[in-house]
């Protein structure tokens, strides 16, 4: 086992530059930063009720404050809504040419509105833009009453999904975000459904970047001040009520690293750009994220008993890509503990390990170490050996 450590760490000494491309989505996810005791750099002094940074590439959680409050999400739960729709298109049963009837409940929605008609029949990409541009709760209910019959069947579908992606404190009420003392969400929960969203539907991400649509003879800018400021900044979605405060989701790609910032209850409109454009700064300047492994590499190989081969080689079922403050890199360490002893046949991507990730002693990241190949069963003879060298230790 000292050997394996050796190894490990050896392989952890990358340069800044090795992560190329972004981590494929896991079925085992990282243990964030903020569950694994990663303190935040300082004091940011966000003016904010609860703030969130998160890095997309590792999935891991940089900073945050009060991130497990419960908030009102106001339009921010239209990010759940996109997220339905984008999946129903992707299993084809919607499709963007799609012209949806208007309701009258969707012509009468309160709040931002796309100016539909329910005369005229809306295309499921128009009602993307009325929606994700211009936040239109109208278009919001036209395309949550296409894809489930009706928005309250829709929110079934938005709650069980929150359960899906492990969204531990947000329930939905509605499909737009409008008030109710059962609507709730967290800045934790919010920043992990931006996230998968981002990854999970890369071509339709890019609406997220639009900046003004014009609907109805009625030209309507996008609300995200960020989209003007900064050229890195490409998404996500505002959110404004009068319980809520001004909200802001917003996304930032500089290089191969992309940040996604969750600032909620500022005091205006102009606040949640300041203190968001703060926050991603503060991630792109003071944090580093690097690719320790590549997908399927050898970074270990663990005895087997019972075996066609004496040892497999073990390593990641995706590039392992993790994010520190600039200057921790050099103290990070690393420990692999396996199950023992390992009995033949094996399967590829079978898991046979864990890898402990510590700073200072205290563990900032486990994850899943498993097989890179397959192991066949020994013919009997060897079967017989190795078990009586079993019986033996």
């Amino acid at each position: 086992m000292r050997l394996i450590a050796t190894l490990l760490i050896v392989a952890l000494a990358l340069p800044a530059g090795a992560a190329k491309k972004p981590a494929p989505r896991a079925e085992t996810e990282p243990t964030n930063s903020s569950e694994a005791g990663l303190a935040p750099i300082g004091s940011l002094g966000i003016a904010a009720k609860s703030y969130l940074l998160l890095d997309v590439q590792s999935d891991q959680v940089l900073t945050g404050q009060n991130a497990e409050m419960r908030v009102e999400p106001a339009s921010l739960t239209k990010l759940m809504t996109a997220y339905l729709v984008f999946e129903a298109l992707k299993q084809q049963k919607l499709s963007l040419t799609q012209a949806l009837p208007v309701s009258e409940r969707a012509w009468k929605a309160e709040g931002s509105r796309m100016f539909i008609d329910p005369k005229t029949p809306v295309s499921v990409q128009e009602l993307l833009h009325g929606m994700i541009t211009q936040s239109g709760n109208d278009a919001s209910i036209t395309l949550a009453e296409g894809v489930a019959g009706s928005e309250e069947a829709f929110v079934d579908l938005m709650n069980k999904r929150a359960q899906a992606l492990g969204l531990k404190n947000s329930h939905f009420k509605n499909a737009t975000g409008l008030p109710h003392a059962e609507h709730y969400s967290t800045a934790m929960d919010i920043g992990r459904l931006a996230a998968a969203l981002i990854r999970e539907f890369p071509d339709r991400y890019p609406l997220y970047a639009v900046k003004e649509y014009r609907y109805n003879n009625i030209t309507q800018l996008n609300r995200n001040r960020l989209l003007w400021i900064d050229p890195s900044v490409d998404g996500v979605k505002t959110g404004h009520t009068e319980n809520a405060g001004y909200c802001l989701v917003a996304s930032a790609k500089r290089g191969d690293r992309r940040l996604l910032s969750v600032v909620l209850g500022t005091v205006s409109e102009s606040a949640r750009a300041v203190e968001s454009q703060k926050l991603i700064n503060h991630g792109f300047q003071a944090y580093d994220t690097r690719r320790l492994f590549k997908k399927d590499d050898t970074v270990a190989s663990l005895p087997v008993y019972k075996g066609a081969l004496e040892a497999v080689p073990v390593g990641f079922d995706r590039d392992l890509y993790f994010s520190l403050p600039r200057q921790d890199f050099d103290r990070l360490k690393s420990n692999l503990t396996s199950q023992q002893p390992l009995l033949a046949p094996l399967s590829k991507g079978q898991p046979v390990g864990q890898l402990k990730l510590t700073l200072d002693d205290k563990v900032v990241g486990e994850f899943q170490v498993v097989t890179v190949q397959a192991v066949e069963p020994a013919g009997f003879f060897g079967r017989m050996w190795d078990s009586i060298r079993l019986m033996l230790k």
